[in-house]
């Protein structure tokens, strides 16, 4: 590799106190910035927010001729051009070449190149890969080459592009010159990966611990969708005017959240895929600026991203590969100071993670399988959630040293001595003779008669069902404690099969103590549940008794039947948020702002006197209101009433059934919106009928319709009554 001029008088340590400021390295970066200037190919492992930028900007700055970076993110090039011109005295040291520039912004960012003012120029791989661009970069002096975000080059990474498998011959038709490649996520697979397609197998290798000791990781169960909102919106409540990143996987549901944390006094901003290029460097420049705490993103958001204060990264959907998780959780705490790292896991969410990959080529279902195979086992595990990530990437690291800032290490469950039953477990993987999966493993050790049991012979094995009296949960649990202290071999080359290591061989010639809390059995919540399923309520019963009593008075008073005061999952939601306003009211759930105003006072006021007495701490960061698509439906629907559609028709024109309408109008209502459906009802029924039905539903203490269709002995169907009970409810109750 031929070497690069360097004006002899530069020294590293000068430049960069001169230059960027800074009065000393970190970690491996002298050793980097040296090599290089050595001429010197060098492939640099390197955790978020330990300065790989630094890496190759420092270098750039000293050699002679322009250093190409390139990168897979216009939002990254931006940002980071914009940063290094922060140190410059002109902007023409650093730029971005991609889609885009303007045709006046292009001209001058090559003529700035041409005059060898530029020392720093950013381009996509799909931009390099254009002869014009090849045909410019020959017309100017090259002095190395940086492929940030090396990792996708491998298909076993995270974010694996066709496009970076062409860099080296990209780089070749340019230049003979040294080449840099850098990562913060490669595991000892997906690092060969990168060396062997970029010819670098010699090249100097820096790799530094990826142990972020400031991040607290933490894993929460994926319950009930609005159950989810608010404990998202009281972990960020909890840190008031704090910088975050909340991650989903679909752009839909980037809305939806973003749309729900703003409805709850936190500034969010949206950002993917399908916003306009504009509007996404908007939003990500008003998270950096702090006009917005809380930016809700796809994950294409963060890559490069250099803000050091974000305080928390919440992961709503669960990611598609550790690698993906640990680079989009390093986006946490780069300044130093702790950061936050939330994941909600739903083992349905790792269902439809496979199904996305139903069509893609069956190499990479199987390693896309892989991938989310080991996401699931460190949501579940109840080991060091900090050690299981350090072994992903091949590194060693003991427990104690967690200092409690994962939640299993913070609140670690019951542990059993688990010697005899990891011998016993060795044993049996040495005696089958062969690599296979997990599942395979753990369907022998229970004695479960599978198919792939019967067509190896395994059912015959004397050993064959030895650990029946224990579940599979606790012999997956015992093989990821075997896995993390490498008694167990993880074959990645042949989708994660497994077998007995050297260090599993020694340790059963001389075992010694073991003891293990079993995983977690997380439950499987589907897309319905979220929005049907009843949780274990969590309202104070006594406070619910007396509002109940205040409402038969209320409703005696003003010669009404209770329910149409406030229904009971509404006195419920008082009795569990203790509203002691009117706008507070009118959060609670079945009420709305109406219905507050009308009948609200009475109810505040004892619910203020009853918090005050009882000295109660109300839990007002988690005042959940929502929006989101059900919101919408609900508006589509007042304003089709008061265009006075036929209501088969709003159903039909929504998707849903007849009944499922009736149900939408009943909320609306109960919500305390007036309705008018009598221009419907005037179609087949007369207006004697409907009074005397009204003047039912008055002397009723209940909302029963099967009971009214009884008491007019058939005269009304249960669709017509339910119409009628609706209309009923907002004339008197709104």
């Amino acid at each position: 590799m031929q070497s690069a001029a360097i004006a002899p008088q530069l020294e590293p340590r000068k430049v960069l106190k001169e230059f960027f400021g800074f009065d000393g390295f970190k970690g491996n970066q002298e050793a980097v910035v040296n090599s290089i200037l050595a001429g010197e190919d060098c492939f640099v492992i390197m955790p978020t927010g330990a300065g790989k930028s630094m890496c190759y900007q420092l270098p750039a700055v000293m050699m002679e001729g322009t250093a190409i970076v390139i990168s897979p993110l216009i939002a990254l090039m931006k940002n980071q051009v914009d940063n290094i011109r922060g140190f410059a005295q002109k902007s023409s040291l650093a730029h971005f070449l991609n889609s885009s520039l303007s045709k006046s912004e292009l001209n001058q960012v090559i003529e700035d190149m041409l005059s060898g003012e530029t020392k720093l120029l950013y381009v996509a791989p799909e931009t390099l890969k254009k002869d014009e661009t090849i045909d410019l970069l020959k017309q100017v002096k090259i002095s190395f080459v940086a492929v940030d975000e090396a990792h996708c080059i491998s298909e076993w990474g995270h974010d694996f592009r066709p496009e970076y498998r062409r860099i080296k011959q990209m780089v070749k038709a340019i230049d003979d010159v040294p080449v840099m490649a850098l990562t913060a996520t490669a595991t000892p697979k997906v690092q060969q990966d990168v060396q062997k397609n970029l010819g670098m197998m010699t090249s100097n290798l820096f790799k530094s611990s990826f142990n972020r000791s400031n991040l607290y990781y933490q894993v929460r169960p994926k319950g009930r969708k609005d159950i989810v909102h608010k404990e998202i919106i009281s972990f960020i409540k909890a840190r008031t005017n704090k910088s975050g990143i909340v991650y989903c996987l679909s752009r839909k549901k980037v809305e939806e959240i973003s749309e729900m944390l703003n409805m709850n006094g936190i500034k969010a901003l949206p950002y993917h895929a399908g916003l306009d290029s504009k509007v996404r460097g908007q939003h990500q420049d008003a998270f950096l600026m702090e006009d917005c705490n809380v930016i809700v993103a796809t994950i294409a958001f963060g890559m490069g991203i250099d803000k050091p204060d974000v305080r928390f990264v919440i992961h709503y959907d669960v990611p598609k590969s550790l690698e993906g998780y640990y680079q989009e959780t390093g986006r946490g705490g780069r300044d130093g100071l702790q950061g936050d790292c939330l994941l909600f896991y739903n083992p349905s969410d790792i269902e439809k993670l496979e199904k996305f990959m139903k069509d893609k080529p069956v190499a990479e279902q199987e390693i896309g399988s892989l991938l989310i195979a080991e996401t699931a086992a460190f949501a579940e595990s109840s080991h060091c959630r900090r050690k299981l990530l350090l072994h992903y990437f091949g590194e060693h690291f003991e427990e104690g040293d967690c200092n409690k800032m994962c939640d299993n290490c913070a609140h670690p469950k019951p542990k059993q001595e688990v010697t005899n039953e990891l011998v016993a477990m060795l044993n049996s993987i040495v005696n089958l003779k062969s690599e296979l999966g997990m599942n395979h493993l753990v369907n022998f050790f229970v004695g479960k008669r599978i198919d792939s049991i019967r067509d190896y012979g395994h059912d015959l094995l004397v050993d064959f069902g030895f650990g029946k009296e224990k579940d599979k949960l606790f012999w997956k649990s015992l093989m990821r404690l075997a896995l993390v202290h490498g008694y167990l071999n993880k074959n990645i080359e042949k989708y994660g099969l497994m077998s007995i290591s050297a260090d599993g061989e020694a340790y059963l010639k001389n075992p010694t103590f073991h003891e293990m809390a079993v995983d977690v059995e997380f439950d499987s919540v589907s897309d319905e549940d979220y929005e049907s399923f009843k949780t274990e309520s969590i309202c104070d019963e006594e406070l619910f008794n007396h509002l109940k009593d205040l409402r038969r008075k209320v409703a005696k008073d003003l010669s009404l039947p209770p329910y149409v005061i406030f229904q009971d999952p509404s006195l419920e939601d008082m009795a569990t948020k203790y509203p002691m306003n009117i706008d507070e009211l009118g959060n609670i759930n079945g009420v709305g702002k109406n219905k507050a105003m009308k009948f609200g006072e009475p109810f505040v006021s004892y619910i203020s006197d009853f918090v005050k007495e009882n000295q109660i701490e109300r839990p007002q960061d988690i005042v959940l209101k929502g929006n989101s698509e059900r919101s919408a439906k609900r508006v589509n629907i007042i304003l089709n009433i008061d265009k006075k559609v036929d209501l088969p028709d709003i159903a039909k024109q929504l998707g849903i059934s007849f009944d499922e309408l009736l149900h939408e109008l009943e909320q609306i209502v109960n919500s305390g919106t007036k309705l008018n459906l009598r221009y419907f009802l005037n179609q087949f029924l007369e207006e004697d009928l409907q009074a005397e039905v009204l003047a039912y539903f008055k002397t009723t203490d209940e909302a029963d319709i099967d009971k009214a269709v009884a008491y007019f002995e058939g005269d009304f169907s249960h669709e017509e009554l339910e119409l009628m009970h609706i209309q009923f409810l907002s004339d008197v109750g709104n």
